[in-house]
């Protein structure tokens, strides 16, 4: 069982540099704990997992963080983190899922609204799954959805939440953020909470809204780092202020359970926002390479996956078998997997991360066989678990637990 509560230390004293810091130490530790293991063969550092949930907590300043599964897709994973306090509730990602969820949690937010009838029918014939279970609407035609698989007399309340956007409307720069929700004003959120409230058979308990241009966007480095900061600068102050709006606004129409903002990289400022009552997070706690490229946190590298070299077809190129385990996002080189270990190795440009092989240039590829190990780590985080069945979970210079994906219990929601 993965326990992440065991093992914290009270003692005050300055602990040592975790040995991630030191990647000369940790990779090879890694290779040799799964030396016997066939590739590609996935790992979850233990300690490297708990630092990253701890980080999480701290950097939320006391408000509750709700974990957010479509970054993680390992239920073991999933108990271990809700087990610490300070961790409540997940942030699912479709009704499928959240109903499978829902037969060990009690407190379920599907983060994106649903379409999907048969599942909605599956919820109306599960009283619990129903009082488990808020479902994400932000139009009225996802209430006449909802009624037309079954009218309000027919089927339990249910619990509903408004998806808000939280981009930044630049005059300048146009839309900054994700294209989620229409609803952008207070009075457009109040609006629609009256038509939900005015509708039989639902419950309006809860408000979203995500802040992708700063939760998801690093401001470390590069040549467009100062505007990326002016940027999020900019859409903190306009979204502070126009959330305590729309929340004013939304309280006024029915009374609700949570309020919920942020992700990963913004937890400071969703935990500075007297207007939240929760964040969610799920990326930082595996830590996903993209998360490097931020100023105030650097989340450990707690999954990683490796690839064994097959063919050596030039002196300074050594080819693994798999690699293109690649993210979600715009095709660019920041969504493909990076290898990290050993180090100085590098995709080709005109092959990048392959479908069944990539081959891997640089100083370190000269030095590689067949035969050999090579690690990578993937730009986000949960969506690795889409190819193997279980992660390894190392403690120490040993494998203690075999965790199962989504995939390892048979299911593959999206």
């Amino acid at each position: 069982m993965l326990d992440l509560a065991d093992g914290v230390s009270s003692d005050p004293r300055p602990a040592a540099a975790p040995e991630w810091h030191d990647p000369a130490r940790y990779w090879p530790r890694l290779s040799a704990a799964t030396a016997h293991l066939p590739a590609p063969v996935g790992v979850i550092d233990r300690d490297a997992l708990r630092h990253n949930a701890m980080d999480l907590l701290v950097r939320a300043g006391g408000l509750p963080i709700r974990v957010a599964s479509k970054s993680v897709r390992v239920r073991a994973v999933l108990e271990a983190v809700l087990a610490l306090p300070g961790f409540r509730g997940i942030l699912a990602f479709t009704l499928r899922e959240a109903l499978w969820l829902a037969r060990d949690h009690d407190d379920i937010v599907l983060g994106y609204p649903t379409v999907d009838r048969g599942a909605l029918e599956e919820l109306f014939a599960d009283d619990e799954a129903a009082r488990r279970i808020t479902l994400m609407i932000d139009d009225p035609v996802h209430l006449d959805l909802i009624d037309s698989v079954a009218p309000a007399d027919r089927r339990p309340e249910i619990r509903v939440a408004i998806d808000v956007d939280a981009s930044w409307k630049s005059a300048l720069l146009g839309h900054i953020g994700v294209r989620r929700s229409a609803l952008f004003t207070a009075g457009e959120v109040a609006a629609f909470a009256r038509t939900v409230v005015a509708r039989r058979g639902f419950r309006l308990v809860g408000l979203q809204m995500y802040d992708a241009q700063i939760a998801g966007q690093g401001d470390a480095a590069g040549a467009d780092a100062p505007l990326i900061r002016a940027v999020q600068a900019r859409s903190r102050q306009e979204l502070r202020e126009r959330r305590a709006a729309i929340v004013a606004a939304v309280t006024a129409v029915a009374p609700l359970e949570f309020l919920n903002g942020g992700g990963t990289g913004s937890l400071e400022f969703t935990g500075s926002d007297e207007s939240l009552t929760e964040a969610s997070a799920g990326s930082g706690l595996l830590g996903g390479h993209l998360f490097d490229g931020y100023r105030s946190f650097r989340p450990a590298p707690a999954s990683a996956f490796a690839f064994d070299v097959v063919r050596r077809p030039a002196p300074d190129i050594a080819t693994v078998l798999g690699g293109g385990w690649i993210a979600s996002g715009p095709a660019v080189a920041s969504r493909q997997p990076r290898p990290v270990w050993p180090e100085g190795l590098r995709t080709l440009p005109r092959e990048a991360a392959g479908e069944v092989q990539t081959p891997l240039q640089g100083p370190a590829a000269t030095r590689l066989g067949v035969g050999d190990r090579v690690w990578f780590r993937h730009a986000k985080s949960g969506e690795p678990a889409e190819r193997i069945d279980t992660y390894h979970l190392v403690a120490g210079d040993e494998v203690v637990d075999e965790l199962p994906t989504y995939r390892g219990e048979g299911k593959a929601f999206l």
